[in-house]
């Protein structure tokens, strides 16, 4: 137990110098003093994430003349769909548990609120049996015919 020797510490190697480190004004004397070279430089809108300025973002809205919005479903098909629901005695509930979706869904249908997707409004027009697109709303499905 001779060789290992408590006071004695031994360091194999030193800690490279961090770069927070070299920054600091204690460093960049040293640095001189030693004569090393220093180079400063000022770094301009650093630590920003900003990846355009704001005068493009201002021009491009400024040529925007088009209010944009996405179009909803039309109020004759709400109607119809809520008078095709009606006459077969449906909660809002039952037609969207027979189609397979919420009943927020139905409800935005019948009230004009959704965005059109054809998939849920043939769903639909399948489930209470009446056109719900083209010019002929309101009528009833015809028989599918067989290819």
């Amino acid at each position: 137990m001779a060789e290992a020797d408590w006071d004695e510490v031994t360091y194999l190697r030193k800690k490279p110098q961090r770069a927070a480190d070299a920054k600091t004004q204690k460093a960049i004397n040293q640095a001189q003093r030693k004569g090393e070279d220093i180079d400063t430089t000022k770094k301009y809108s650093a630590a920003s994430n900003k990846q355009r300025t704001a005068a493009r973002d201002t021009a491009k809205l400024d040529r925007e003349t088009e209010e944009l919005h996405h179009e909803r479903v039309s109020l004759t098909l709400g109607r119809a769909l809520q008078q095709a629901r009606m006459a077969k005695e449906w909660s809002q509930k039952d037609l969207a548990t027979r189609i397979n979706e919420k009943p927020q869904v139905v409800s935005d249908y019948e009230s004009g609120r959704a965005i059109p997707n054809q998939q849920v409004i043939s769903k639909l027009e399948r489930a209470v049996g009446m056109k719900l697109r083209g010019k002929d709303i309101g009528q009833p499905l015809g028989p599918r015919s067989k290819k």
